[in-house]
């Protein structure tokens, strides 16, 4: 099989989706592996590392993506790579179709077999290959709201983890999943006073036993949340349901109540965002402000630091990748019950229900398509 690796061109977006060493393996099973120029320095990877891993360094997009029988990328194409889709094309990468109507249908128009990472689900409901892109952006987070709560970059002025004789700041997450446990581990380290927030009682009492009396545990509901949200200095969100559109758990009037120069960092901003005024910024303009509290909603955090991301999310795709390559999507599937959950697009079909559901479309399941 011919693997493409276009350079991705989304905002700030320096991350790879495939790195040499990943090459090495698709060329030790026969397959060809086309690398645009370029792609990887972002990454701190030149192109003379994949040339000497054994990719073709390919000067122009479109020459990766039409002579590719699967793309392997790190974010949704962008519109200006809507015009290489084509009937039967496999793309890897993340999706986040549910915010997303224009892509779902440009996929459809062109029949493209879309495998989304953040669908893809192990049998033990573990998300794999979300997982470690969550792990980033949770600990990025934090570093974030507490630059901007630097009364320079906007915010109310307070140091995070507080000093003697002063109170440390609160920080309160919503979303006790990955992106939310590495969110509080990094809050926790830095001193803060942190609050974790979510419906799952049982993860609750995990994080509880996790975190000793270093942190509080609140049951999700609207009370507590505007309660908390009006005394934090920080907000996270960390909700995830996989594919589907992130609940509105921040609604606009808690916005009104929060403290003057708060930060808000909606990590769940991929997949819509969980605070009511969310919109998706970007690396270049990240920030807004309602009602005098600081938004940050940037779709790809992890960008920022995209040494640690591209090497932290390929060590987790590359099964999969070689799985693809290996067998054909439509085999891979049969074998995997983890790759059939990421497949979203398939010969002009949704195949993932949460995903149509958000947009109000009709779905299929693969098995009926394939």
């Amino acid at each position: 099989m011919v693997i493409g690796v276009p350079k991705e061109i989304k905002d700030h977006e320096t991350r790879v989706g495939c790195v040499p060493s990943m090459v090495t393996a698709l060329r030790e099973r026969g397959h060809e592996v086309l690398v645009e120029t370029n792609a990887g320095v972002g990454s701190s990877i030149p192109d003379d590392e994949y040339a000497e891993a054994g990719a073709i360094i390919v000067q122009k997009a479109a020459d990766v993506w039409n002579k590719s029988e699967l793309i392997v990328k790190v974010k949704e194409p962008q519109p200006s790579e809507y015009v290489f889709f084509r009937p039967g094309l496999i793309l890897f990468t993340y999706l986040h179709l549910a915010p997303l109507p224009e892509l779902t249908q440009a996929l459809l128009n062109s029949r493209v077999n879309a495998v989304a990472y953040e669908t893809v689900r192990e049998r033990d409901n573990s998300l794999p290959l979300l997982t470690p892109m969550s792990e980033v952006a949770g600990r990025m987070a934090v570093q974030v709201g507490a630059q901007y709560l630097e009364r320079p970059n906007g915010g109310r002025g307070i140091l995070l983890g507080g000093i003697p004789g002063v109170a440390p700041a609160n920080v309160v997450v919503i979303g006790g999943g990955i992106v939310g446990h590495n969110a509080a581990k990094m809050a926790c380290g830095l001193g803060a006073n942190v609050t974790i927030i979510d419906r799952n009682l049982n993860r609750l009492r995990e994080l509880d036993d996790v975190y000793f009396n270093s942190i509080r545990t609140l049951a999700s509901n609207t009370y507590t949340i505007r309660e908390t949200v009006r005394q934090a200095d920080l907000v996270i969100g960390a909700v995830l349901i996989p594919g589907a559109a992130a609940p509105k758990l921040v609604r606009r009037d808690m916005i009104s109540m929060m403290k003057q120069g708060a930060v808000i960092v909606d990590v769940a901003i991929d997949q819509g965002g969980c605070v009511e005024t969310g919109h998706a910024t970007t690396h270049t303009d990240p920030v807004y402000y309602v009602d005098g509290v600081l938004h940050y909603c940037v779709s790809n955090m992890p960008a920022a630091v995209p040494h640690t991301s591209t090497f932290g999310l390929t060590n987790a795709t590359v099964p999969y990748l070689l799985a693809l390559a290996d067998k054909g999507l439509e085999r891979a599937c049969e074998e995997s019950n983890a790759l059939k959950e990421g497949v979203n697009t398939y010969q002009g079909e949704i195949t993932y229900a949460a995903v149509a559901e958000s947009q109000g479309r009709p779905w299929r399941e693969l098995t009926a398509v394939i």
